[in-house]
């Protein structure tokens, strides 16, 4: 067993680390910059380590101040949460050389699903169906364009190196394909310094499914099921549901057994979320996390399992405390992610707490590192919160969201809640019938009355 985890992260998601640590009798290291030294996260672990200045890449991203960190301390371990340095694969390599433990995949995976391309060719080989497209990178127009003739229009130009819905630009017709490869990989060189691209056929009213697996690293892994977060802003997710509104049990264990062998035969380790576009029955590839997602609570809560608690455990080299045919779905669980954001331009809106409560009652989880009198620095992410709520079924889901949404009071900054006491009014959310392209087509109307 670890006697001792540093947590490579901040806010909720270290919070959600240190819980999880303190209930397996593990001592936690909190790490943060100047700007977080009154942080819940640095509160709540049993020690602290001051690791740098507000930036991002002095602090949260300094390889050398982390791993100082775990010296000091004497961590043994080092969980990175989501975003920062949790898919970096030189990362965990850095991790390994020091003799500590990295409570994730290994740098191997990381890199394979890392870049789209390589991602793609690998799960295509295990089997996992795939969106039609370029057998990889598109380095000239004239390609580009006879790609797109021959799987047909509309079409969508990716970053290889792409994430966060950068990099991304559809073209409708062949006139529309010169922009968008260009402008693609423009911001493909300026977002991650590399202006490799591809091409996939561009689905007009997928929804987006995306299916949690864990393996133990030794040749075994399962399937949790599937999320739908089908709702999102600029291919950012701000609504998830578990399971599926418009999955079957057929598709559900088709799609899920796809998966789940493709991972046992890599020999992944720890959680990871294979994500599609589905559309008419049909799944299609679009990229593996390999990491925790923010979303993950709503599969805890339909499975009753804690999946940070697993990883720690498979990085100690335990098997999995659950197999395939222990896990069975229970109810719905819907997340709605809280951003300190002014509505309607979602315009990041840092500033003190005033007054915060947080909802309650049976079947509402809220992950959340926000206290009376806290300040949200401007340096990071403007997620504060996520409202987690679970139900027999997915209307009474819906009631416990409603009721738990009146009961959040977060004063003092603007915050996203209005936006989903909004959605909550809307048939087509109430029924489920919604896709990828919904929250945009609906803030488009109402921007213009």
């Amino acid at each position: 067993m670890f006697d001792k985890i540093l947590v490579a992260n901040r806010g909720e998601i270290a919070l959600r680390v240190i819980r999880a640590c303190r209930e397996m009798g593990i001592a936690s290291v909190a790490v943060h910059s100047t700007a977080d030294a009154d942080a819940m996260h640095v509160r709540m672990a049993d020690e602290s380590v001051c690791i740098g200045p507000p930036s991002s890449a002095q602090s949260y991203l300094s390889v050398p101040a982390i791993i100082s960190a775990c010296e000091v301390t004497g961590a043994q371990a080092i969980h990175p949460g989501y975003g920062f340095l949790s898919e970096n694969a030189q990362f965990v390599q850095i991790v390994e050389d020091h003799g500590l433990t990295f409570i994730g995949p290994s740098a191997e995976h990381i890199r394979m699903m890392g870049d789209k391309i390589t991602a793609k060719d690998t799960m295509k080989a295990l089997g996992v169906p795939c969106v039609p497209g370029s057998d990889g990178g598109v380095a000239a127009l004239e390609d580009a364009l006879r790609i797109g003739a021959e799987i047909g229009y509309p079409v969508i130009v990716k970053a290889t190196a792409g994430g966060g819905g950068r990099g991304m630009k559809v073209a409708r017709d062949a006139q529309e394909m010169e922009r968008a490869f260009l402008t693609a990989r423009a911001e493909s060189k300026a977002a991650f310094g590399n202006d490799e691209v591809y091409i996939e056929k561009y689905l007009t009213t997928p929804r987006h499914i995306e299916i949690q697996v864990f393996g133990d690293g030794k040749g075994k892994a399962v399937h949790l099921g599937e999320r739908d977060c089908s709702l999102q802003r600029r291919h950012q997710k701000v609504f998830e549901e578990a399971p599926g509104p418009s999955i079957t049990e057929d598709e559900r264990a088709r799609i899920g057994a796809i998966c789940a062998d493709a991972v046992a035969r890599i020999n992944y380790i720890g959680a990871g979320t294979i994500e599609f576009l589905y559309e008419n029955g049909n799944f299609y590839f679009i990229e593996m996390n390999t990491r925790l997602q923010v979303e993950h609570p709503v599969t805890e809560a339909i499975f009753g399992v804690d999946l940070v608690r697993e990883q720690i455990r498979v990085a100690e080299g335990l098997p999995m405390s659950f197999s395939q045919e222990d896990l069975s779905i229970n109810g719905h669980a819907i997340e709605v992610r809280i951003n300190a954001e002014r509505m309607p331009d979602f315009t990041p809106c840092p500033g003190r707490i005033t007054q915060y409560h947080a909802p309650g009652g049976l079947g509402v989880r809220i992950d959340s590192a926000l206290y009376d009198g806290y300040v949200i620095p401007p340096y990071y992410d403007s997620l504060i919160g996520k409202l987690i709520v679970h139900g027999r079924d997915r209307d009474e889901a819906l009631a416990r969201l409603s009721r738990a949404l009146g009961e959040l009071i977060v004063d003092g900054v603007d915050t996203t809640i209005p936006l989903f006491r909004a959605l909550l009014e809307e048939p087509d959310i109430l029924s489920g019938r919604y896709t990828i392209h919904w929250l945009e087509h609906w803030l488009d109307r109402m921007a213009t009355g």
